[in-house]
């Protein structure tokens, strides 16, 4: 019988639980999304963790509602969420261009009981990145 150590048992539990700090959790090199449209970004990346209804998920991560979110109200305050990734959140900003990351922050803010009109530009999205380096 395979006797197994409880602490890094446990140590890989949490790491495959999504636990891990921001910037942790990564997607291979090249690898950019298709989607173009809010909707769509959100259905097939979003979805998986904030659920269909957008109300958030609690199980191996805790996941946030997106529902009627007040913290939704800056538009830079999601997009820099997309890009960098916090908590159990991936960062984005490596797989989708500027404009994907408007679309999916502006369809947020305009769904699941979301109503903010102002519109995040992908120049605003670019000027959230880093300069790239020559």
């Amino acid at each position: 019988m395979i006797k197994l150590n409880p602490l890094l048992v446990s140590a890989a539990l949490l790491i495959a639980s999504g636990s891990a700090f921001a910037g942790d959790v990564s997607f291979s090199r090249g690898y950019t999304f298709e989607e173009r449209s809010g909707q769509s970004i959100y259905e097939n990346v979003c979805q998986g963790c904030h659920m269909a209804d957008a109300k958030g998920a609690t199980g191996a991560g805790t996941y946030p509602s997106l529902v009627a979110d007040p913290r939704l109200a800056a538009k830079m305050y999601p997009a820099m969420l997309v890009l960098k990734g916090q908590g159990a959140m991936p960062v984005f900003g490596d797989v989708m261009d500027d404009e994907q990351v408007a679309n999916v922050v502006n369809y947020i803010r305009s769904h699941f009981g979301n109503a903010y009109t102002d519109k995040l530009t992908p120049a605003e999205v670019a000027a959230l990145r880093p300069p790239k380096k020559p």
